[in-house]
């Protein structure tokens, strides 16, 4: 497991996962796909884990008994994915553990013939803004390279 720093922050923010360490992952039963950067469980798992948290085991002890190795997934993955399967589960029941949820119901960008008046006119304002910063930074690379042709 390699950890990658957040360029602006300096923040340990994501775990690389490298070969060896996913063909390991992919090897539990629980393990859909595994990539890079994440761990995709079976809608099995997650609903087990959803049981078993609501008898009393911890995240950790779900994860473990499961076959995981912690130091390799992260202490804080049990916690964090059972949250939000737990919040799924409490939204859809079971079968918005078991069907992919990402992206329903999502409506997606506002189409832009959907604009008022208002917004359209900030749109315009904001372009309008952007093209003449691009027009005087244009102008400005146009006088330096004539300048250096002189020389």
């Amino acid at each position: 497991m390699v950890k990658e720093r957040d360029k602006n922050m300096g923040k340990l923010n994501r775990t690389l996962f490298t070969e060896e360490n996913m063909k390991r992952l992919e090897t539990n039963p629980n393990v859909q796909h595994v990539s890079e950067t994440n761990i995709t469980y079976t809608p099995e798992f997650k609903l087990a884990a959803v049981k078993a948290y609501e008898e009393g085991e911890t995240p950790a002890e779900i994860f473990i008994k499961a076959g995981f190795d912690l130091d390799l997934i992260g202490h804080k993955k049990p916690k964090n994915s059972l949250k939000r399967w737990r919040d799924t589960y409490a939204k859809y029941g079971e079968s918005g553990i078991k069907e992919e949820r990402r992206g329903k119901g999502s409506t997606g960008r506002k189409p832009t013939g959907d604009l008022s008046a208002e917004e359209e006119l900030k749109r315009a304002r904001a372009k309008i803004k952007l093209l003449e910063a691009e027009v005087d930074f244009l102008k400005k690379l146009e006088a330096l390279e004539r300048l250096k042709r002189k020389r």
